[in-house]
């Protein structure tokens, strides 16, 4: 049945893309487009029909329409992205192309965000807010060039607001939801409280503040709780909870072509993790039990201070420079819990992660200008000082101060060749004190036809360069010998997009249609694995073996018609791993489908918008060893079944716009737990039957009121 769906999608968009170009003559280049301006990878702002680059935006009426809070919510519905959840963490990753965290870059104002695991990488999505965001771009392919290391796969870069058309503008909103099936006021559920306040203080000058908590009481599903004391597996959650506050403040300046702004953010997070393991702590003379668990709370704070100026000199040359302090912390607090009486003892408190981090980006654009040319030249300086403690690795047997600082050089140039053809050359020189210097190239180009068909194609690489982990583990006992390795070299990623798509109007321009076909491959070389390097006795180290290749296409086309609004996509990838690593491996390709729709109708008479998303993410695939009834090891097909997520929302507005109400489902296709065979067991576990991948179906209702005046 899914395959027929899909055939009949095909068939549809051929048909459309057949009977558009009869009428290809009402063709306007762009005329919907103008507003959506976008920075990302550009030396000049410019709209996204002019890019080079092809930049998908996702604005701030999507993120409203789905009531999304953080990045997970938002980016659960995109085509080639997967969200990965941990429940026993409380941690949600993004995975692109069948590459991880490591390769994807997540940058709010081109400013890499710092992490418990990175700078830009390894992320934590439902740490990232969007109570004042503007809008999202997304950039895939290597972005080496202009944004340095580990952007191998794409990069995400989050526009917050800047201006208000309002000498004042209060905007508070409250959202409450379900976690599944469980909601109360106390103990259950996700209760989300937000305040932000912007003023112009004069022409000139403009202030903004904002507060946001979001407490997410946990899943209780199978198991019950805290203060359970049966010692049968039962005790604690599902879905671990967590408390999040984030302060946020801003204050800019404009006059006539300079631009200065100052931000702070402060972000606070508290997880609580409670020991399935019960004590009974029998007393025979009493015959009377004290039961106890061993539990921890994680608490994770981000500082971040960010300066932006952006200026012209000399006539037409634009500078633009941006320096950021960011730090954060990961501690630990470990107890013993006694359960009856609910008190603490043995309290123990530990720095768990620490990371400091200096960057300053600076570029000068136009400097060399035509109307057929342009020069951007620029820096770029990483400054990564950190520390993590053995309890946050179980694979690290001492604590490791970390140090990792680049200096990078780019250069980028745009070619107007004529009226139809651009290209955009780049090149970057990174040096750093943990590795020899590096290299990275890119070359965009854009063609447009005279139907108004785009083509784009887009080349680039990125290095990858080792984590902490890689480099510094040591953890050698009786039982173990893993290490890391400073000899690792920085992986190689290499990519090629290309890209077609066009605009087709009706005669009366009331019907626009857009499709865009798209075909990649990316390439990920001397990829660093975990191998044995000595069978006996056993011993492991962190060396680079493995290559890592990703093909495929996809097919998108939005549409907008008076008042409706549709997104429809469908993409197939294929993965091959060169796994040297592994005594066995098969390099054959393995392919995935996804599919995904939104739809937004507005009744303007009732000031209703009900909106609709969908995305199917099909069966994924992986080779995985298995050991026969001889003892023997086996490569097996592993398979994950698919799955589909639909969220749906009705927004509304009263009092003459000034109050919204959006209420709606997430998940209406109640996922939880998806069965597979593409997990391979641990050294001292079997390969698990299902993976849980989100809490089923959720109810949510949000109030928004703005004072504006």
């Amino acid at each position: 049945m899914r395959k027929l769906v899909f055939a009949f999608v095909v068939i549809g968009f051929t048909n459309g893309l057949a009977q558009s170009k009869k009428g290809s003559d009402t063709y306007l280049d762009g005329i919907n487009d103008l507003d959506e301006v976008v920075v990302t990878g550009q030396i000049n702002p410019q709209s996204v029909d002019k890019s080079v680059f092809e930049v998908k935006v996702i604005n701030r009426q999507t993120i409203d329409n789905l009531a999304a809070n953080n990045l997970a919510d938002i980016l659960n519905q995109q085509l080639n992205i997967n969200i990965v959840p941990n429940a026993s963490t409380g941690k949600s990753g993004v995975q692109l192309f069948g590459l991880d965290a490591q390769y994807f870059k997540i940058l709010v104002d081109n400013i890499p965000l710092v992490s418990d695991e990175g700078l830009g990488n390894n992320a934590d999505l439902t740490q990232i807010n969007l109570d004042d965001i503007e809008r999202i771009e997304i950039v895939e392919g290597a972005m080496g060039v202009q944004y340095g290391a580990n952007a191998v796969s794409g990069i995400i870069n989050i526009i917050t607001k800047k201006d208000s058309e309002y000498k004042w503008e209060i905007t508070p909103f409250i959202q409450e939801e379900s976690i599944g099936d469980e909601y109360n006021l106390s103990d259950q559920g996700r209760h989300i409280q937000s305040l932000r306040v912007a003023h112009n203080i004069n022409d000139n000058w403009y202030a903004q503040v904002s507060a946001f908590r979001n407490d997410f009481k946990g899943r209780f599903g199978e198991k019950q709780g805290q203060d359970y004391i049966e010692n049968d597996g039962l005790r604690g959650y599902e879905w671990l909870p967590k408390v999040q506050t984030n302060y946020k403040a801003l204050l800019r300046y404009n006059h006539k072509n300079t631009t200065l702004f100052y931000k702070f953010e402060y972000f606070d997070e508290t997880v609580s993790r409670y020991s399935e393991s019960v004590f009974r702590n029998f007393n025979p003379s009493t015959q009377t039990s004290n039961p106890t668990a061993n539990d921890d709370i994680f608490d994770t704070q981000r500082l971040v201070h960010h300066i932006n100026l952006n200026t012209l000199i000399f006539d037409k040359t634009r500078l633009d420079i941006s320096t950021s302090f960011q730090k954060q912390t990961r501690n630990v607090e470990q107890f013993t819990y006694r359960l009856l009486s609910g008190k603490k003892e043995n309290i123990r408190k530990n720095e768990y992660e620490s990371r400091n981090v200096f960057f300053s980006r600076g570029n000068l654009s136009n400097f060399i200008s035509t109307e057929s040319f342009d020069l951007q030249a620029g820096y770029e300086i990483n400054l990564i000082d950190g520390y993590t403690s053995p309890m946050s690795n179980p694979l690290q047997s001492e604590a490791v101060s970390r140090s990792l600082h680049s200096y990078d050089a780019f250069v980028t140039s745009r070619f107007e060749l004529s009226e139809k053809f651009s290209i955009r050359p780049g090149a970057r020189l990174l040096l750093s004190n943990n590795f020899d210097p590096l290299f990275a190239v890119s070359l965009s180009s854009k063609y447009v036809f005279n139907d108004g068909l785009q083509a784009r194609a887009v080349v680039g690489s990125s290095p990858r360069t080792p984590s902490y982990d890689e480099l510094f583990t040591y953890f050698v006992d009786v039982n173990h010998d893993v290490r890391g390795n400073e000899n690792l070299s920085p992986e190689q990623g290499y990519s090629a997009f290309f890209h077609l798509k066009k605009a087709y109007w009706n005669k009366d321009y009331s019907l626009k249609v857009k499709p865009k076909l798209s075909f990649w491959y990316l390439n990920v070389e001397d990829r660093i694995e975990l191998s044995i390097v000595n069978p006996s006795p056993l011993a492991y180290q962190y060396i680079n073996i493995d290559k890592f290749q990703s093909i495929g296409t996809s097919l998108t086309t939005s549409l907008e018609y008076q008042n409706l609004t549709a997104n429809i996509g469908l993409s197939l990838t294929g993965i091959s791993k060169v796994l040297d690593s592994r005594e066995n491996f098969n390099d054959d390709f393995l392919y995935g489908l996804q599919a995904n729709t939104s739809l937004s109708y507005r009744v303007p008479k009732l000031d209703i918008t009900s909106s609709l998303f969908f995305k199917y993410n099909g069966p994924q695939y992986q080779f995985v060893q298995q050991q026969t009834e001889a003892g023997e090891t086996a490569l097996e097909r592993g398979k994950q079944d698919g799955f589909g997520l639909m969220d749906f929302s009705l927004r509304k507005q009263f009092l003459n716009k000034r109050l919204d109400v959006t209420l709606g489902s997430r998940n209406l296709l109640d996922v939880d737990r998806v069965n597979t065979t593409a997990t391979e067991g641990g050294a001292h576990s079997g390969a698990p039957s299902n993976i849980l991948l989100a809490y089923g179906r959720s109810y949510f209702i949000k109030l928004l009121y703005q004072f504006k005046f």
